[in-house]
């Protein structure tokens, strides 16, 4: 069947670059969430804030 060897070769790439951009998004959210939570949720007067 036509077409179904190149979606396989794409589907495993794009597994393991979905799984990699999740682990990052969901660590700067950590972070993001820690720092309004520990100081101000102003980023001017949060410098962990504004890092994050």
């Amino acid at each position: 069947m036509a077409g179904h060897s190149h979606w396989a070769g794409i589907k495993h790439k794009k597994g393991r670059a979905d799984k990699e951009r999740s682990k990052t998004f969901s660590k700067l959210s950590k972070e993001i969430t820690v720092a309004a939570k520990l100081g101000s949720p102003e980023i001017n007067s949060n410098p962990r804030l504004r890092a994050a």
